[in-house]
């Protein structure tokens, strides 16, 4: 789970607290058990006022939905907790649509090539989302929720009301017994199937719960943190730097000549490298091609071989890739999530854009 300032495995420890101090011990009941999920009444829906319109459907109002359970996802592209929910949500809105659900994806961007209509139009369609999506590239939605996460989940009921929130991927199941609550309030008379069940699989997949991984870790200036070049950064001009020969745990380097910016790092000459030393299953990087667009090759590495069969969605068994849209790029993942395990992924071409590694 993202926020504006709070790392990814803090965040994903501190909401799984919040639900067990929400719920108790008896929330880990029998498979099969039915919980009444807690809802309480948080205020009216706000208007659902993107300001670069909707996909996948007309727009939609307040008063279009009322009489309709909603559930507000709001999201972003590049986050891969928002890309491991997808499929429920998708599941969830043809599952309960003849009975009364509308999903709703609000794509509030963290990137600045996230607020490109034509760039989120392309992920909505690469994804495979076809609820509606409404762009919320100025948070204007994001504000009026008040919200500070990615991805985010507000439950609405059919009078309008927002009775339920969860923030972060997973505790599914509570998620959709709040939907067939809510479908039951609205006098839904239909019967209620089992839960969802789904096995994901690329970037999909479920993260790794049971074992400890990398924090999320940004390469501009603004948020990073763990750097660990010799040399001092250089903001917003080219400058050189060099991989150490080892590096901490968590730690990571930039090698050759880069371009540090506040929210991305541009590689200025090839070859150039980043060089992370993870812990985790699933290393991801937040990429974009060069300015103009021109496709950047990549090799990637662990541990100084070819990954193989740990390689990820985007590279192949040799480490090859090609970087040619802004997006998240999955490159290992391993057979076994293991501790101390040296990533390096060399860019072949100039302007290359690194955001944010990821991992789980």
């Amino acid at each position: 789970m993202r926020t504006r300032w709070i790392l990814q495995s803090v965040l994903a420890a501190m909401t799984a607290g919040a639900v067990l101090a929400a719920h108790g011990p008896g929330r880990a009941a029998a498979a099969g058990a039915r919980i009444q999920p807690l809802l309480g009444d948080e205020g009216p829906m706000p208007e659902l006022k993107g300001d670069k319109g909707w996909l996948n459907s007309a727009p939609l109002s307040t008063t279009s939905l009322r009489g309709k359970v909603v559930l507000v996802d709001i999201w972003t592209y590049s986050c891969i907790n928002s890309l491991r929910q997808l499929p429920y949500l998708e599941r969830w809105a043809a599952q309960y649509k003849d009975q009364g659900l509308v999903v709703i994806g609000v794509h509030a961007p963290e990137f600045g090539f996230e607020k490109i209509p034509a760039n989120v139009d392309s992920a909505v369609r690469d994804l495979g989302v076809t609820y509606p999506v409404v762009i919320d590239s100025d948070h204007k939605i994001w504000d009026a929720f008040h919200n500070e996460y990615w991805p985010a989940d507000y439950f609405i009921d059919a009078k309008g009301r927002i009775r339920h929130h969860h923030f972060g991927e997973g505790d599914y199941d509570e998620s959709e017994r709040v939907i067939q609550e809510l479908l039951k309030e609205s006098g839904h008379s239909g019967a209620i199937g089992d839960s969802v069940r789904l096995t994901g699989t690329a970037i999909e997949a479920p993260a790794n719960t049971e074992f400890r991984w990398s924090p999320e870790t940004y390469v501009g200036y603004r948020r990073a943190e763990n750097f660990a070049s010799p040399e001092h950064v250089v903001h917003d001009h080219a400058a050189a730097y060099s991989l150490p020969a080892t590096l901490d745990l968590d730690d990571w380097a930039l090698g050759g000549s880069w371009n540090i910016g506040a929210e991305y790092a541009v590689l200025a000459a090839a070859p150039g490298a980043i060089r992370f030393q993870f812990r985790g299953r699933d290393v991801h990087l937040v990429l974009g091609p060069s300015p103009n667009a021109a496709p950047v090759r990549f090799r990637d590495t662990v541990d100084g071989a070819a990954p193989g069969d740990d390689h990820g969605a985007d590279d192949a068994a040799d480490g090859s890739g090609v970087v040619r849209r802004p997006r998240l790029y999955q490159l290992i993942r391993l057979r076994e999530p293991a501790e101390g395990h040296t990533f390096e992924i060399e860019f072949l071409d100039p302007g290359v854009q690194a955001y944010v590694f990821t991992f789980g």
